[in-house]
């Protein structure tokens, strides 16, 4: 039954993922309205997170940020469909992403033996696996190769969306040459017996930990006391890994600015709670700049 059901939704995706882009915004609107105004999609948890992330804001502007969010979800919705069906040549000439630094993530990369980016659910954090195909705004190539990326994941609690996603994001990462994505239970063992290789980690890094997790407090974020989860950056100081934050922009609709911002040059100077809470002040600073492009309906604080 579950390989009927993936197979089918499987199906429809394909096919619709070779629709033009504007017309993918067209049904992540309407998906928008259905989300907020008639299933109420975990709109409490929305209200909740942005009124103890913003307790100086009044309801009436609460529940206009809740709006915004909600169209922001329904189109990374539709850009997620869309990239399922994208190669290289595609991600280009669309401009959906712009890398605004490629220098300073080239510098960083080439004179450390591999490097942690620690992504976050800003923007569309489904389009990061297209990292190689995006426009710079220097005209500056990525210095990487196709198989020295690794994107990390975290197995989804419904066993059909996950294998879904999965092979979605696969079949889009194979278009576009990217090598491999790891589940994030596995990734120590890769990572330990592919020391020797210049590569790539992406982690989004902001979920809740998990109730198997070692949860480690990181004191105040958006006004809440934080737990977090420090495999990413363990793993980092384990194996001298360089760290960037990447900072994911909507800049417009259909077009994201995405910024590789230095945290360390050799993780295993610095201890895992120091660059955690360094990862962490820079996810707040890019909230309060554009509030509505974070997963507000994570339950970050449960």
């Amino acid at each position: 039954m579950k390989k009927i059901a993936v197979n089918i939704v499987r199906g429809i995706l394909v096919v619709m993922s070779k629709l033009p882009l504007k017309f993918h915004y067209f049904m992540g609107d309407i998906f928008a309205w259905l989300a907020r105004s008639v299933f109420r999609y975990r709109y409490d948890v929305v209200m909740v997170n942005l009124s103890r992330s913003f307790p100086d804001m009044k309801y009436g502007a609460l529940k206009l940020l809740a709006k915004d969010f909600y169209r922001h979800f329904g189109e990374i919705v539709a850009e997620t469909i869309w990239f399922s069906g994208s190669n290289y040549r595609r991600l280009h000439d669309s401009g959906i992403v712009t890398v605004t630094n490629p220098e300073d993530f080239n510098e960083l990369f080439l004179s450390t033996p591999s490097m942690t980016v620690l992504s976050t659910h800003c923007g569309n954090w489904e389009l990061l696996g297209g990292f190689l195909g995006y426009r710079t705004s220097t005209g500056e190539k990525v210095a990487l190769e196709e198989e020295q990326i690794r994107v990390v994941y975290k197995k989804l609690t419904s066993p059909v969306a996950d294998e879904v996603f999965k092979r979605n994001r696969a079949s889009a990462l194979e278009r576009i040459g990217t090598s491999c994505e790891i589940e994030s239970m596995n990734i120590l063992r890769h990572a330990v017996a592919n020391r020797d290789k210049r590569l790539v980690y992406i982690y989004p890094t902001d979920q809740a930990p998990y109730w198997k997790a070692a949860k480690h407090p990181m004191g105040e974020f958006m006004h809440q006391q934080t737990n977090a989860m420090l495999g990413s950056v363990g793993l980092a100081c384990r194996l001298s890994h360089s760290v960037m934050y990447l900072k994911m922009k909507r800049v417009g609709r259909g077009h994201y600015e995405m910024t590789l911002i230095p945290i360390c040059r050799n993780a295993s100077d610095t201890p895992a709670e120091e660059l955690m809470r360094k990862y962490y002040d820079l996810l707040e600073e890019e909230i309060n700049e554009t509030p509505a492009n974070w997963l507000w309906t994570h339950k970050r604080w449960k």
